[in-house]
């Protein structure tokens, strides 16, 4: 976006100019806008260290005076990163250039239009607020005898711990007047307390705690942290209370399965969500304009909050999952909540999705009788990448093979919308696309698996089988590993595409990857040995056999193992063809290391030769 100020600003004449910065000053008192334009390299001439301090400090005022003027000049001075400018300007020694930067930053803060998390919260401003020594400067005045100031500080911590364990590490450790800020954050959360304290204070131990400073099994987790959080979800709290204290508590316990089980039986919570739904209140029933529109005002954002606590709450425990599905009109409420208006809600209402999904039980039923594919698989035609993550991270689970969803969700078209995912430049996506495609080509009909492998192209399949992340590599060998399943499938793909898979396996087991990639390329081959005219493709490739007998010996057990499986696949003597087979074999040399595979101490290649040689044998 262009940096434009809309209007020219009179100021007194800046105490020094450089001859050749002057042009840029005088634009400012130019009644053409576009020359006003260039009056924003006073930014520049704030930022370069060449500039005396005195000029640098009157670059500051004249920004401030000109944040003070309409929202479209804070607009534009926020689109020049004017912030981070100001911040740098914090470090450098003198107090009247330093007074002059924090005069321009409240002035910008102070406008509606600059977003509340800008300072802060961003890594590098709590970097330089750090190193800067904020820390142990903004400490000692949460023991202030002003409340005001107490809050202040309280809110810096809260806001300056957030994801950053640096800053939550230091905070563990530091000590006013002998106590620790750990301690008087607990003290700040007792129940005399205003609320108002008690939520900051909760936020920053939930900070701490996230950030693993504190462990998630303290005291002051489990017994004041959570049960404040809860607390704050209650029907007596303030619908923003209660909006803030859901999302805490749903970021405190995201990550950790004893909290999520200690939280859903603390006061009803799992019940007590319930009630976010409930906004606004009947019309009728509210004869209060007033009371009606701030319902209306925080009914999305209640219900953002409530779908987040719920997805953290049920992330691994299936009796929370089954608690919570059997909560008054949930599921009516999550598909709701994928059509919703609200780019906010439609993400949390997926992840709540995505975290019930994981439940076997609950795919079978629940997730049937409400047809949960339908509007996800809406979501997904046209959404913002970050709900398109989880949704299509969901669909991987719905397209399982005991979900009864697979049957109608391949109808719908998704084997097309799951190859498009796999184009994608985010890698999210990509993984989340070829991983679908994975679950859905196990145990599935060979015109299924043609489709798939029809929409991906012979190209598309190369070129995830060539990604950089080991993750999209991995989910694209256990597709072709799915593929090539059941003999009269695994005859029909290889002659049709037989030639490039044969190809890309070659590729794989020549480059450098690791173990479990080079035993899933192993187990392909496997796969391919146990064809009955697919198997000819491997004994006609003397290259893939060579590879094979070098992986027989290779140091690494389990890829010894996944090469003996394609050798007794090759030799299974009850098959036509074997003898020749065989006997091309024992020409190679793998008689003999079948024969020394036979005397290994590990038990499984052990018994693997013993049975490979018997087919020899009989």
């Amino acid at each position: 976006m262009a940096c434009v100020l809309e209007a020219p600003l009179r100021m007194s004449v800046l105490s020094e100019v450089t001859a050749s910065s002057r042009h840029y000053v005088d634009r400012l008192f130019d009644l053409d806008p576009q020359k006003v334009l260039q009056g924003v390299m006073l930014l520049y001439l704030l930022q370069q260290e060449t500039s005396s301090t005195e000029l640098r400090t009157e670059c500051a005022v004249v920004l401030g005076s000109l944040a003070m003027g309409t929202e479209n000049n804070v607009k534009s001075l926020l689109d020049c990163h004017i912030i981070p400018a100001l911040l740098q300007g914090l470090l450098l020694p003198d107090l009247k250039f330093i007074e002059a930067c924090l005069r321009c930053l409240r002035t910008i803060f102070i406008s509606p239009v600059t977003p509340e998390d800008l300072l802060y919260t961003g890594p590098d401003h709590q970097t330089i607020l750090f190193n800067h020594g904020a820390v142990q400067n903004i400490a000692h005045l949460l023991v202030s005898t002003s409340y005001k100031v107490r809050m202040q500080a309280l809110k810096c911590f809260s806001v300056l711990a957030f994801e950053n364990p640096q800053v939550s590490m230091t905070l563990v450790n530091v000590s006013v007047d002998g106590e620790l800020l750990p301690q008087i954050f607990v003290k700040m959360l007792q129940r005399d307390k205003p609320i108002e304290m008690q939520l900051t204070s909760a936020k920053c131990l939930t900070s701490m705690c996230r950030a693993g400073a504190i462990r998630t099994d303290d005291s002051c987790i489990v017994l004041k942290t959570l049960p404040c959080l809860v607390r704050m979800c209650s029907k007596e709290r303030l619908l923003e209370e209660r909006v803030e204290g859901a999302e805490t508590l749903a970021y405190l316990i995201e990550t950790d399965v004893e909290l999520q089980r200690i939280a859903s039986i603390t006061d009803h919570l799992i019940v007590m969500l319930a009630d976010y739904f409930k906004y606004p209140s009947s019309v009728s029933a509210i004869t209060d304009i007033k009371r009606l529109d701030h319902d209306l005002k925080h009914a999305h954002e209640l219900r953002q909050a409530a779908f987040k606590l719920y997805a953290s709450l049920g992330a691994n425990d299936e009796d929370i999952r089954k608690k919570i599905i059997e909560t008054e009109n949930m599921m009516d409420r999550i598909v709701n909540g994928l059509s919703e208006s609200s780019i906010k809600v439609r993400l949390a209402a997926v992840r709540c999705l995505h975290s019930l999904s994981r439940s076997v039980q609950q795919l079978r039923t629940s997730f049937q009788d409400h047809a949960v594919w339908k509007p996800l698989m809406k979501v997904l035609q046209n959404a913002p990448n970050e709900i398109l993550v989880v949704a299509s991270s969901t669909l991987c689970n719905l397209l399982l093979e005991f979900s009864p969803s697979k049957e109608p969700i391949l109808e719908s078209g998704a084997i097309e919308l799951l190859c498009s995912l796999t184009q994608s430049e985010n890698l999210a996506l990509r993984v989340n696309g070829i991983w679908a495609l994975m679950n859905m080509a196990f145990q599935a009909e060979q015109k299924i698996k043609s489709d798939i492998l029809r929409g991906l192209s012979t190209e598309q399949l190369f070129q995830l089988l060539s990604d950089s992340d080991v993750n999209v590599l991995m989910k694209t060998l256990g597709l072709l590993r799915n593929l090539l399943s059941t003999r009269p499938h695994i005859d029909h793909i290889m002659s049709t595409h037989g030639k490039q898979i044969m190809q890309a396996v070659t590729l794989i087991l020549e480059g450098e990857h690791n173990i479990e990639v080079k035993e899933q390329t192993l187990c392909i081959l496997a796969n391919i040995a146990d064809g009955t005219t697919a198997k000819e493709l491997i004994m006609t490739n003397d290259d893939i056999l060579q590879k094979i007998k070098y992986y027989m010996s290779h140091s690494n057990a389990k890829l010894q193992l996944a090469a003996m499986f394609c050798i007794s696949n090759l030799i299974w003597n009850e098959e036509e063809g074997s003898q020749e087979r065989q006997d091309k074999l024992r020409d190679m040399g793998i008689v003999d290391i079948l024969h020394k595979l036979s005397q290994s101490s590990d038990p499984n290649l052990c018994d693997k030769a013993k049975t490979a040689l018997q087919q020899y044998l009989a």
